[in-house]
């Protein structure tokens, strides 16, 4: 039998390190931050979000940018159409700048995930429009610098 402790330590070893942002509401026709990148850059492993209060009907678009502290800001998955997404959906951000994965809470393709490289700033997610609707959103990555953290935000 398996502790937690286990898992994480197997976790850390094949994935990274993990950090999560607890559930927030959606920003209505904004961007919100998810997490700050700090100290170097890091190899994103897997960056997944999880629907934990109903999307409303409205048509809306959700995307995920990398905001770097010095340079442009570029998606790291382009807009998915949101409305009415159920509870427990899960979000893939491939980190190839094409539409983020909403898909039932049933199953998720986590091996279409591509890892990829954030600098020094943050990562956001960013609403075409204003919807109800909250999630939370975890991140594992390895640091490819000395001293290279992420904290949610």
């Amino acid at each position: 039998m398996y502790t937690n402790i286990d898992r994480d330590a197997i976790g850390t070893v094949q994935m990274g390190f993990k950090v999560s942002k607890a559930s927030a509401t959606l920003p209505a026709t904004t961007t919100q931050n998810i997490f700050t990148v700090s100290g170097g850059r890091v190899m994103v492993q897997a960056l997944v979000g999880e629907v934990t209060t109903i999307f409303g009907a409205t048509a809306t678009n959700l995307k995920a940018t990398s905001v770097p502290t010095t340079g442009t800001a570029a998606d790291i998955a382009a807009n998915l159409a949101i409305a009415n997404l159920e509870l427990g959906t899960i979000l893939v951000v491939e980190g190839d700048a094409t539409a983020m994965i909403g898909v039932s809470a049933g199953f998720a393709p986590a091996l279409n995930a591509l890892p990829f490289i954030i600098p020094i700033g943050v990562i956001r997610i960013e609403t075409g429009a204003t919807n109800t609707g909250a999630t939370k959103w975890d991140i594992w990555y390895v640091p490819l610098d000395p001293g290279a953290t992420v904290v949610s935000a």
